[in-house]
């Protein structure tokens, strides 16, 4: 049964992949599985029809039969696990990679977005200026330790697996701030990332929604 997911209808990003739907199309790109999409407008998202399947009114969501999920990272692991490709098969190693997929939601994203946040809602506030340079260098620590982790392999553990696609997936949300220009591993670790194939293939199929106002999949 082919899934559907949701996406924006009109991304924030202007098409640049940052929006969340981008991890999950990501994935099913790379296990071979193809995918609808169901374009949600702001209003749309926070209507009874689309709460009943993410509660929070976001995107993305995931429907495939009587299965209904959302959280990108939930979304990720239950493609990861039905399908080969992103989580390897020795036990330890893909508990290692699930691991990473936690760690990248968990630990790297949260000081990101609350960049996003001090920069965008809450840069007019009189703290706002006092506030930036500790979000900052939170995001350098976890920038740092990452870039120690990472060393010179070109990913995380051993093979490319979900825990990469969803740190990348994180770590590309801080292209419009310059701060992984910082870290040349990192930005080495996201372009490799990008030259999948199958990441180009989940690229191109977003963007082709803000340019067209059409879903692809």
């Amino acid at each position: 049964m082919t899934p559907t997911i949701t996406a924006f209808e009109r991304s924030p990003d202007r098409g640049q992949g940052l929006a969340r739907d981008m991890r999950v199309r990501w994935a099913l790109e790379e296990v071979g599985q193809p995918y609808e999409v169901r374009l949600v407008s702001f209003r749309a998202m926070k209507e009874p029809a689309h709460r009943a399947l993410h509660p929070f009114g976001q995107i993305p969501t995931y429907e495939e039969g009587d299965l209904a999920l959302f959280e990108s990272g939930a979304i990720v692991l239950h493609i990861a696990q039905r399908h080969a490709g992103l989580l390897p098969d020795d036990a330890n190693a893909r508990a290692r990679a699930i691991a990473w997929m936690f760690a990248s939601l968990n630990t790297v994203e949260p000081p990101i977005i609350e960049l996003q946040t001090a920069r965008l809602l809450e840069g007019d506030k009189p703290w706002s200026e006092q506030r930036l340079p500790l979000v900052l260098d939170r995001i350098r620590v976890r920038l740092g330790e990452l870039s120690t982790r990472l060393g010179d392999a070109d990913w995380l553990d051993g093979a490319f697996s979900a825990g990469d696609l969803m740190m990348i997936g994180v770590l590309r949300r801080l292209r419009p701030s310059g701060l992984l220009d910082e870290y040349p591993d990192l930005a080495a670790y996201v372009a490799r990332g990008e030259a999948r194939p199958a990441f180009k293939r989940a690229f191109d199929a977003q963007l082709a929604v803000f340019t067209s106002g059409t879903p692809a999949g």
